[in-house]
């Protein structure tokens, strides 16, 4: 641990500044601070500091000793809080958000048992249009489905998800099915007004070839179960997530449309404001909802 130590002793003099400024913070004599240098420096064989008797600079390899000390040290301190949290009992209120379809269909049902397990926590659910601010509006933890538009955000993947375009045999049987991600421009298509997407744009890729397509037809709307309902009925092809529509291609309700084309990715993420300060409670939701789906996927090879 000596190692240890001595890392979090050169960051300290780096950021204090002066030999005698590290002595005051330490209880101990300038003279120790500078033999304590000396020692680091000779047990590392390079030189950490340049010192004059006035003047303090650091050498390039005192600046990758600092900077890989400082990640070290980070870590371990995580690891520590880590630690701790996990003898820590998760108790307390746990605000949640997510988006209506998917959170009525299985972020509610989960925390539903997930209360029963932890019956200190207290949970509010709070289901949107689309995605919140989690800091601004003091949520714990959000799920979110697709890309995560900031990649400074904390994400961990609960479940993998695709979307597919799919409608209902009626339709094909009238309409054919098509073969080509721009046969879709001939074809009624549903449309789902979502988030800030552009409208009525589909994006297709298949190996290295990629297709943007301008699709229309005769039925939108901003609210998913209404353009399943729509398909169901066979008014058109729909893009929707694998979540939402897999019992009905299971079932012979919806077919697949274009499947060797694929979609932009749409995996499910419990994202939060930060790493370092995440509670035993937030933790044990994550992991509670990761489990599972976990265990739908070994049941029965798709968490859908």
């Amino acid at each position: 641990m000596n190692e240890l130590s001595d890392l979090a002793f050169f960051s300290v003099l780096v950021k204090q500044g002066s030999l005698a400024a590290v002595a005051r913070e330490l209880g101990v004599t300038p003279p120790a601070v500078t033999k304590r240098l000396a020692n680091l420096e000779q047990r590392l064989g390079v030189r950490l500091l340049n010192r004059t008797t006035r003047t303090m600079s650091v050498t390039h390899e005192g600046e990758i000793y600092l900077a890989e000390g400082a990640r070290i040290l980070s870590e371990i301190e995580e690891l520590e809080r880590t630690v701790s949290r996990s003898r820590a009992v998760p108790k307390g209120l746990l605000r949640i958000n997510a988006s209506f379809g998917f959170g009525r269909k299985y972020i509610a049902p989960a925390v539903s048992d997930f209360v029963e397990k932890y019956p200190e926590i207290e949970v509010q659910l709070q289901l949107s249009d689309r995605p919140v601010n989690l800091i601004d509006q003091a949520y714990d933890v959000g799920i979110r489905i697709g890309e995560m538009p900031d990649a400074r955000i904390i994400a961990r993947k609960i479940a993998s998800n695709r979307r597919l375009l799919c409608a209902a045999p009626a339709y094909i049987k009238r309409h054919g099915q098509p073969s080509v991600p721009r046969d879709l421009q001939k074809q009624q298509c549903i449309v789902l007004r979502e988030n800030d997407a552009a409208y009525g744009s589909w994006h297709l890729h298949r190996g290295k070839r990629q297709e943007s397509v301008k699709v229309r037809g005769a039925l939108s709307s901003n609210d998913g179960e209404t353009t399943l309902a729509w398909a169901l009925a066979g008014h058109g092809i729909l893009m929707r997530s694998q979540w939402d529509v897999a019992p009905y291609l299971r079932s012979g309700r919806l077919v697949e449309v274009l499947a060797d084309w694929s979609l932009p990715p749409s995996d499910i993420y419990a994202v939060y404001p930060e790493r370092l300060n995440l509670s035993a409670k937030v933790t044990a939701f994550v992991d509670f909802m990761s489990a599972r789906f976990a265990s739908r996927l070994s049941e029965s090879g798709d968490p859908w």
